[in-house]
């Protein structure tokens, strides 16, 4: 007979990180949508599309440090506290390139 090897544990996945996660997946996609629609519309963006902006840097902060805060928990599963940190890292710096080449026009 073959022993089996089980590992019980206490982890969990977090509610916050998991909220990090989506908040930089709706950060990403409304970015996304909003640099499409803008090109769509021959470079000319609507007052909406800079409100959407805004929105998503407040997003992508507020994932940044729920992330960063989840991470340092040891009684979590480290999956989401890095996907969503690195989801709203790559949102906040895709704003950033937005604004910059925004100021070099």
């Amino acid at each position: 007979m073959k022993k089996r090897n089980y590992i019980f544990t206490n982890k969990r996945h977090s509610e916050k990180a998991i909220m990090s996660t989506i908040l930089g997946a709706i950060s990403l996609a409304a970015l996304g949508a909003v640099v499409f629609l803008t090109y769509r519309n021959n470079g000319e963006a609507a007052v909406g599309f800079g409100f959407t902006g805004i929105l998503a840097l407040v997003f992508s902060l507020v994932g940044i440090v729920l992330g960063i805060l989840t991470v340092r928990d040891k009684n979590c599963y480290r999956l989401f506290p890095v996907l969503g940190t690195l989801l709203n890292l790559l949102a906040l710096g895709s704003i950033s390139l937005i604004l910059y080449a925004g100021a070099n026009l």
